[in-house]
Order: structure tokens, then sequence, then C-alpha cells
């Protein structure tokens, strides 16, 4: 039988951690078939993005109507979308497909360098979460978006009305920068689901965000709910952080196959 299709529209990470890379393990993890759509090339290890070069929109739009055209998909998810001009594009292709979108409003690196051009900002607050259906910011991302600054728990909630208020069905503040446990809010405006998890003592970290948005994408694929899609992709990116390991001089990445580890005895 032919898996769920999951499409990734995002950049290439060539050292395997975040980017399509992670996606693309993340949906195998999840038994899903995942296809991409490559939006940007970039050149970096576990110390940083030492270069990126967005492809042209033509390259894109190809790319994007080549798989959705002749395979189809069950869920499509963002990431580095780099410039005004891919956001606007990707945005419109995906508002003629009929799936759901995680978008992971990709906006800078975990070692902190830009993967957004500044000019893109808007495009992505009228033309991409418009049409989301699970928006998956970070607290940097949500400064980013609204200039709402999240210094604790509290501040969750202020963060996702203000995320909500450009027009995706759902949104997920991830509270992985505040302090003691991982704790995330889903909400679609009216109803809320609090996430916890233990945080681990681990430092290789490296692709948390792209993982967690594929991992939805993937569940939301299966047929599984928003919230339900969510509680899921939270355990999996739970156990990844937990098994990450050291790879390079700098931050390692999650582990993607945990699973495979231990279910297979290994």
């Amino acid at each position: 039988m032919t898996p769920p299709r999951v499409l990734t529209v995002a950049g290439s990470d060539s050292g395997g951690g975040a980017g399509i890379q992670a996606d693309l393990k993340t949906m195998l993890a999840l038994g899903v078939h995942g296809m991409s759509v490559i939006t940007a090339v970039t050149a970096q290890n576990s110390q940083g993005v030492q270069g990126a070069w967005p492809l042209p929109v033509e390259a894109v739009r190809a790319q994007y109507r080549s798989v959705v055209d002749d395979i189809g998909v069950q869920a499509v998810k963002t990431g580095m979308l780099a410039s005004a001009e891919l956001v606007q594009a990707v945005a419109e292709l995906i508002g003629g497909t009929d799936a759901p979108l995680v978008v992971d409003p990709v906006g800078v690196s975990k070692h902190g360098d830009s993967l957004l051009a500044s000019s893109a900002l808007d495009s992505v607050r009228t033309k991409l979460l418009p049409v989301a259906t699970v928006a998956t910011p970070n607290l940097d991302e949500v400064g980013q978006l609204t200039d709402v600054r999240v210094e604790s728990e509290g501040d969750l909630r202020r963060a996702a009305e203000a995320v909500l208020a450009y027009g995706p069905r759902w949104v997920v503040i991830k509270g992985g920068h505040l302090s003691g446990d991982a704790v995330d809010l889903l909400t679609d405006g009216s109803e809320e689901h609090w996430l916890r998890a233990p945080r681990h003592d681990n430092r290789h970290t490296h692709g948390t965000g792209c993982t967690l948005a594929s991992a939805i994408a993937s569940q939301l694929a299966k047929g599984q709910s928003v919230p339900e899609a969510v509680v899921a992709a939270k355990e999996y990116v739970t156990g990844a952080i937990a098994a990450g390991f050291a790879l390079g001089e700098g931050i390692g990445p999650v582990d993607h196959g945990w699973r495979f580890r231990v279910e297979g005895g290994a």
C-alpha cells in the first residue's frame, strides 16, 4: 500500500541536522513518504551557517508542480523560504492545494544566523500565515512577527493571540527557550492544549523546529486531528531531543531515528 505523502518546502542543510534533511528523516521515522521542494541551499555545519543561496522562484514553482500534479500530497510543511518573492510564490502554490499546511516560520538558525530576509516578514504575515492550518513559531520568531516578547509561561497565550491574528487556524507557540519544563501552547483561539515535557540536559538540539513541524505534517497526513497530531509530534520530538548526539565541534542534531534504536534494541 502507498503510504501517506508529505511534501516539505524548505532549505537544504548540508550538515544533515535541520532543513530538508531533517524533514525527510522525520517523515521516514513516522511512516509517511516524504517529498521535497528545495528553496535554498545552505553551507552549514554544527558551528553555524557559512552561506545561503536561495533558488530562483521558477525552480521552486517547477519542483512543487512536478510533485503535486503527478504524485499528490496529504500534507505540506514549509520551512526556510529566504525571500519575499519565495514566500509569495509558495503561498500562492499552497493556497491552490487541497491539503493541510504546517508553517514553520523560520527566521534564524539555532546558531543565530539569519535565514529570512527582513523584507520577507510582511509576506509571511499577510500571504503565508493566512493559508496555514498550523503555525509553529518559536519565541524568537514570535518576536520577529508580532513584536510580542515572551519572558515567562504566562506570556504564551498573548503570543498565540498575536500570531492567530494573521490568520492561521491553529498555532503552536514553542516555549522551549524558557526555563523549567519544555512547555508549548497549542490553540485555535478558543480551544487550548498545554503540552509539557521534561527538559533534557542535552545541548545537541539542532533541527528541533524543523522536526516538530514535519512530525505534525506527517501525523495530519495520516488523518489525525490537529490536537492529536501535535501531541504525537511533541512526543516524537521529545525523544529525539533526549537522544541528540554530538557532531562536529558545535551543536549536534536531534536523533531522528531514536525510535528505530529503542524498538530494535540497538
